[in-house]
């Protein structure tokens, strides 16, 4: 599922340079799955169709849905779904715009106002999809700086978090990454651009070599949690490179990851940035997703908007359109 950029959201002033990312992501997906697009109104949908025909996407498995949004990152606002008895469930959490950052309203219907053919249930808690990463095994990675922060969930301790995420998401074991962030990221730490799973056994994060980095202090400390829990749950690591400093127009230095990749059907999309580090990145990702084409996806401008290509996509299980 993604959601297109209209000028009504705050793509506003980056469309020209925003679109051609969300139709390059959507023409690899269509390529491999089926696709539930979010527009706006019929005119909107017509200029996305366009927009997708130019990049040399095949529409057969287009599915577009006309519906208010207030953003694109349906990671963060999207279901999350579970198995239950072998059949999906969707999960609609509570989305409050990061806590309370931005306008969300919209955002947070989204799951309800859309039609499923499979069970949705509602949780009163606040959780972005974004904001964990699952080995698909029963085990989560998340960050403490997020899911703690009390613009969230307040009224829980970590404790009462736990209970809660085990509860809804069929989790049995939770480990928590007290450290890494990135610059310019406004998320309060999401661990889906920090830290994710390649595989039950290989979880791939950002790694900072340079001690003069503004990153190295944090990044290393996530390192040496990250190394720590490998030892004893016997994991493998991949190292990915953080990318030299990155700047907006206003000199703010924006967060660039390649841990915000997409895994879909036989392959695995990789954000780049038209940076020296690119090449190596994939490099590593091509031997953690053997078995996977890893395609590279030009997104220096989503994350001028603070997310990247991860961010604005959520998987959702066959049969749930």
């Amino acid at each position: 599922m993604m959601a297109w950029p209209h000028p009504d959201t705050d793509w506003a002033n980056t469309l020209p340079r925003a679109e051609p990312v969300f139709a390059a992501i959507a023409r690899e997906i269509l390529q491999r799955e089926n696709l539930l697009l979010l527009c706006r109104d019929a005119s909107h949908e017509a200029h996305i169709r366009h927009r997708l025909r130019e990049a040399g996407a095949s529409l057969d498995r287009l599915v577009t849905e006309r519906l208010d949004y207030n953003d694109t990152w349906t990671r963060d606002y999207g279901p999350i779904t579970v198995l239950r008895d072998d059949q999906p469930v969707l999960l609609d959490f509570t989305f409050n715009g990061w806590g309370n950052k931005y306008d969300h309203g919209d955002d947070n219907a989204v799951t309800s106002r859309l039609e499923w053919p499979v069970p949705v249930q509602q949780i009163p808690l606040v959780l972005e999809g974004g904001a964990i990463d699952t080995d698909g095994r029963g085990r989560l990675l998340v960050t403490e700086r997020c899911l703690m922060h009390p613009g969230r969930n307040p009224q829980f301790d970590r404790e009462e978090l736990e209970s809660e995420l085990r509860e809804s998401l069929g989790i049995r074991g939770i480990w928590w990454l007290q450290h890494g962030y990135l610059e310019g990221d406004d998320t309060d730490g999401h661990v889906d651009m920090l830290a994710r799973f390649c595989s039950p056994d290989t979880i791939a994060y950002m790694q900072c070599t340079d001690a003069d980095d503004s990153h190295y202090r944090e990044l290393a400390a996530m390192e040496e949690e990250l190394r720590a829990l490998a030892k004893v749950e016997n994991l493998k690591l991949v190292p990915l490179p953080l990318p030299p400093a990155i700047h907006n127009a206003d000199g703010q230095r924006l967060p660039a990851s390649y841990v915000n990749f997409l895994i879909i059907n036989d392959a695995v999309l990789v954000p780049v940035y038209e940076v020296d580090t690119d090449h190596q990145a994939l490099e590593r990702l091509t031997e953690a997703f053997p078995d996977r084409e890893v395609i590279p996806v030009a997104c220096r401008a989503l994350i001028e908007q603070r997310g990247s290509l991860h961010c604005v996509t959520m998987q959702l299980p066959r049969g749930a359109r």
